[in-house]
């Protein structure tokens, strides 16, 4: 991100920039942390590294691709193939099992399902530590195993940063510390960029960075 700058009313009385000229770096393969207050401006700056909203001023390059010159299609082309998002409820489809959840991002790219699309889901949730739920309904699994469920769908089309926004929320301290250990171990094994969105200090000071929203600014601190 360079320079980053995001305005809500433009042109009128009560224009505001919530996003003033951020500068921003994610290495690959690093695990950063993202916090900040209430108000902050977290979910702004997500939502534009995501590719779900546009910056007002200021250039944001993903793997290489400078995004403002794109259109709508090639940006949903690009977030399809480069950003898996885990959120803090994780959004399975009920009636569907954890294999053919996993399975949907590869779906809605490829049209049709095949034995590679189930080979590539199996071997997420074994990831995971999931393969013997694979055939479970989404409805019959804990919380901790959903949110499991989630991350191997959010890795489904190999992406090269995963946004995790407060995906440990909903969560009991066993559970959540569970699903941040998968994270950082594929993080590890795949050398999958994480941003965490987080409330907890804790899990905060497990990540290999900090980064912290205040007023719409952001301030590395520390690692």
């Amino acid at each position: 991100m360079e320079n980053i700058c995001k305005s809500y009313n433009l042109g009128t009385p009560v224009e505001v920039e919530v996003l003033h000229e951020i500068d921003l770096t994610l290495e690959r393969g690093e695990f950063v942390a993202l916090i900040g207050p209430s108000g902050s401006g977290k979910s702004t700056l997500l939502n534009i590294i995501g590719l779900l909203d546009r910056p007002t001023k200021g250039r944001l390059f993903v793997e290489g691709h400078e995004t403002s010159t794109l259109d709508d299609a090639a940006l949903t082309r690009l977030r399809g193939h480069s950003i898996g998002f885990v959120f803090q409820y994780h959004y399975l489809i009920s009636a569907f099992t954890a294999l053919e959840n996993v399975m949907m991002p590869i779906l809605a790219d490829r049209g049709f399902p095949d034995a590679a699309m189930r080979q590539r889901a199996h071997d997420l949730l074994g990831q995971v530590g999931l393969s013997p739920w694979a055939n479970n309904l989404a409805t019959n699994m804990s919380g901790g195993q959903q949110q499991r469920v989630a991350i191997a769908r959010a890795l489904a089309m190999n992406p090269a940063l995963i946004l995790a926004d407060e995906p440990t929320g909903n969560l009991d301290t066993k559970s959540a510390d569970q699903v941040f250990q998968m994270m950082r171990e594929v993080n590890r094994a795949n050398g999958t960029t994480f941003l965490l969105v987080t409330h907890s200090p804790e899990l905060a000071k497990r990540c290999d960075r900090i980064v912290e929203v205040v007023d719409g600014r952001i301030t590395p601190a520390g690692p």
